[in-house]
């Protein structure tokens, strides 16, 4: 259960912020889905982005905290695709980063892993744009030191909770429906 990976300081925030908004728009279920699969390439992933993602935070950090989203997006799609190749994959995240770059692989992603249309590519960049503005100012109303243990540890859960968010946005657009048995 995704509760049970809640493991970093404030995380709880972030998580309730954000479903409560995606939730408002009909973009995730009222039940959040349990992304086990998914979750066990979590830490890799992190540990690949955080280089690529504090370099980029402090003069773009809804970019910063947004190219998490897609990411777990793209998971959810390659999971519903054919989990039993991509889990081979030794890092997730490289291995969509390097098909173009950093700056540019919102766009990979929408465009060759998701598949939009340009009108859908435009609507999710809104709201991932919104999301991560979201987070982002969540983030620096913590009562945390800029620059401390804690306040790196609310980045990574921050991160953690938009590619959380991401993936259960993509599997509720590819019609997975989360309800109780």
């Amino acid at each position: 259960m995704q509760d049970e990976q809640l493991k970093y300081p404030f995380e709880e925030k972030f998580k309730e912020d954000l479903a409560t908004y995606l939730q408002g728009k009909d973009l995730v279920d009222m039940m959040l889905p349990d992304i086990a699969d998914m979750e066990e390439k979590w830490l890799g992933i992190a540990e690949a982005y955080l280089p690529d993602g504090m370099r980029e935070f402090a003069d773009y950090p809804t970019v910063s905290l947004g190219w998490m989203m897609y990411i777990g997006m793209a998971i959810a799609k390659y999971w519903d695709e054919d989990w039993e190749l991509y889990n081979k994959v030794e890092n997730l995240y490289n291995y969509l980063r390097d098909r173009i770059d950093y700056d540019h692989m919102d766009d990979y992603i929408c465009e060759k892993v998701l598949l939009l249309t340009a009108d859908e590519h435009k609507t999710l960049a809104d709201m991932v744009g919104k999301c991560a503005a979201r987070t982002n100012s969540l983030l620096r109303h913590l009562p945390i030191a800029p620059g401390s243990k804690d306040a790196f540890q609310a980045y990574l859960a921050a991160l953690h909770q938009l590619y959380f968010m991401g993936a259960a946005m993509q599997l509720k657009r590819m019609g997975y429906h989360m309800t109780k048995i």
